[in-house]
């Protein structure tokens, strides 16, 4: 049974899709005191009064210290809301000038309200002073400009910007993905859009470690070919352009020989290839290997027979001397991370000792909760594995990741929940796993970007809202149409007996109505329930109808298909049920041959090949859903002979 508290947020969140489709959609002017949302939300906002006008004409102050990333982001924003001419001049020439509106973007020294957190900024929007951007450094200023992007306002025939006071900064230092996930990796395409989105979202990490990347396990010695040389050149050089971290994950655990000093040196190597790309981040796992057998025979001489010390000790001396010889010793290469062969648990062990004790402590540890796909992430979790490693930990949450097999059908639409706020006391950051999916996993990854940046204030009940309504472009149908379709799309399974996410809460909540109606001899609960059935069978052609991000079409389109097809389904027998229940048996019948069709039809729709666990029934409301529809078929049917 799904627990009412679920229910509840399931049905608040719908409501909150309403909410945030009709303010993405229709931009108005708001009433004085309302402060604007803001994802994520802000640390500090304050409703400013009025609103500044957009017009034809701008004046853009820069100094030195402004960053490009966020300057040419600035200026496509300006033009993009009307702005047709816009002049860059030093701030010693910018004065205020009538029909002209004054933007500043800069550095520390642009305003004393910027908050002294790396990657924090101060955002002030006022009908006396305009629009003033100060960042503590680029990526703050960068995220400023994001915000900015969040408060155009329909004016009459223009657009304006509502009047704000922001002081902003994250609470976690690393926020993003980790394209880690078995099965086809994604296309560049997918790539770029996820970077894109990433910086959008004010998340500021890209890992790029795809399990089925040869050059990063398999081949992890070879070097990488032009080709692909010259497609990694690229995403690096997108990463940088939206503020975003491209973290390099070479994982030869699955064939290294620690003590071969020609091994180190192919380490390096790859290292070195891809720090000439622009890459100034590393991660080196050793996740999903195993530590009870070595890879060659120097390796027992070194560190002796194998085991979970012998496996620390030979893990902690390779990243050490990565650390020194290449992190150390190249300019501006962040701090070297890396994913313990023990990542899910909070057991003691001769391994984490080993870790702990004589790790460099500069070196990131991932872990991905008390499981490979945790039920919750709490607290005293995340306070007990900093205990077992010496240092705050980095979480890779395998959410919404489908590449297991309790997920095989599936994709993952839920919001991101069931963390603690407080996490951030004990993590360096999350970075969210996503689905072989990627348009798909953003819905989650939203949340995830929401939670990293402030998790005190974070609400899934708010958050999952503003993701569906940005995906569906901020159209009111297209953004009703998805918050039914991502319902049906709920379930979340868990390496836990019990999956942590219900499905098809809201779903769920109205056929447990309806039954309890019909049950009591209330048939007017056939008429009600109906059009929600209809809404299950529209659905996908609104969102293929809408501006409903194109490679999120793309990515759903079997389960798209599928609902469809459920949906005419449930329409049919409750038009089956209703015909039994007023007399009609031959009708009833006709209705639930068509129907069974129908359900048939529905469980034939397969997904592609994009998954580890290859073509399987793209799976839609299941467990909720079709065991309405059976409960459906048979009151039809005991209603019939009833009537008969």
């Amino acid at each position: 049974m799904t627990p009412p508290g679920r229910v509840r947020l399931a049905l608040t969140a719908v409501a909150g899709a309403l909410a945030a489709m009709l303010a993405l959609s229709r931009p108005a002017v708001a009433a004085p005191g309302d402060v604007p949302v803001v994802s994520p939300t802000p640390q500090q906002i304050s409703r400013q009064p009025g609103e500044v006008p957009i017009p034809a004409t701008a004046v853009l102050v820069v100094d030195q210290t402004t960053d490009a990333a966020a300057k040419d982001l600035l200026a496509a924003q300006l033009k993009q809301h009307g702005v047709r001419r816009i002049s860059v001049i030093d701030p010693s020439a910018a004065q205020q000038q009538p029909g002209v509106l004054l933007v500043r973007l800069g550095g520390p020294s642009f305003s004393g309200e910027v908050p002294s957190q790396a990657e924090g900024y101060a955002l002030t929007v006022s009908r006396l002073s305009g629009i003033l951007i100060g960042g503590r450094d680029g990526s703050g200023q960068y995220y400023g400009v994001q915000t900015l992007r969040q408060l155009f306002v329909r004016s009459g025939g223009g657009w304006a910007v509502r009047g704000v006071q922001v002081r902003d900064w994250p609470n976690m230092a690393l926020r993003g993905s980790i394209e880690g996930f078995y099965g086809p990796p994604w296309p560049t395409e997918a790539r770029l859009h996820q970077i894109e989105f990433l910086g959008e979202t004010k998340a500021n990490t890209y890992i790029y470690s795809p399990k089925d990347d040869a050059y990063l396990r398999a081949r992890w010695r070879d070097p990488y070919p032009q080709k692909e040389l010259t497609t990694l050149r690229q995403l690096v050089s997108s990463a940088t352009a939206h503020h975003v971290k491209f973290t390099y994950a070479l994982s030869p655990g699955v064939s290294i020989c620690f003590s071969s000093a020609a091994d180190v040196a192919a380490v390096k190597a790859k290292f070195q290839s891809v720090y000439d790309l622009g890459v100034r981040s590393f991660s080196m796992p050793f996740d999903d290997i195993s530590y009870t057998r070595w890879n060659c025979d120097g390796d027992r001489t070194a560190y002796g027979a194998p085991g979970q010390a012998a496996a620390g000790k030979a893990q902690v001396t390779l990243l050490n001397r990565i650390t020194s010889d290449f992190v150390k010793t190249h300019d501006g290469v962040r701090p070297l991370q890396t994913v313990p062969t023990e990542y899910g648990d909070l057991k003691a062990s001769p391994y984490k000792t080993e870790l702990r004790e004589h790790l460099d402590p500069s070196v990131v540890i991932q872990w991905t909760g008390t499981a490979v796909v945790p039920p919750s992430v709490t607290n005293d979790q995340a306070r007990q594995v900093s205990t077992l490693y010496g240092r705050k930990v980095f979480l890779w949450d395998n959410y919404p990741v489908n590449d297991y097999g309790e997920a095989a059908g599936r994709i993952m639409l839920a919001p991101y929940d069931h963390r603690d706020a407080g996490l951030s006391q004990y993590l360096d950051g999350i970075v969210s796993n996503p689905m072989n999916q990627e348009a798909a996993s953003q819905i989650a990854e939203f949340g995830v970007a929401d939670f990293s940046w402030n998790d005190a204030a974070y609400s899934a009940e708010q958050s999952w809202p503003r993701a569906l309504a940005r995906i569906a472009g901020g159209d009111p149908n297209a953004t009703a149409a998805v918050t039914v379709f991502a319902d049906l799309e709920h379930y979340g399974p868990s390496s836990a007996p019990q999956p942590w996410q219900p499905q098809a809460p809201v779903l769920a909540a109205k056929t447990a109505d309806f039954w309890q109606r019909w049950n009591a001899g209330d048939h007017n609960a056939l008429a009600e329930l109906r059009p929600y059935a209809e809404k299950i069978r529209d659905a996908p052609q609104t969102i293929r109808a809408g501006p409903v991000d194109r490679a999120f079409v793309a990515d759903t389109g079997p389960w798209l298909d599928a609902s469809a097809l459920w949906g005419k389904a449930m329409v049919t027998r409750l038009d089956a049920l209703a015909a039994a229940a007023g007399g009609d048996a031959e009708k009833a019948r006709q209705l639930t041959a068509t129907g069974d069709t129908q359900v048939g039809q529905a469980q034939a729709v397969k997904t592609g090949n994009t998954n580890a666990w290859g073509v399987r029934p793209a799976l839609v409301g299941d467990g909720v859903l079709d065991t309405f529809l059976v409960k459906v078929r048979d009151a039809a049917a005991g209603t019939a002979k009833s009537e008969a």
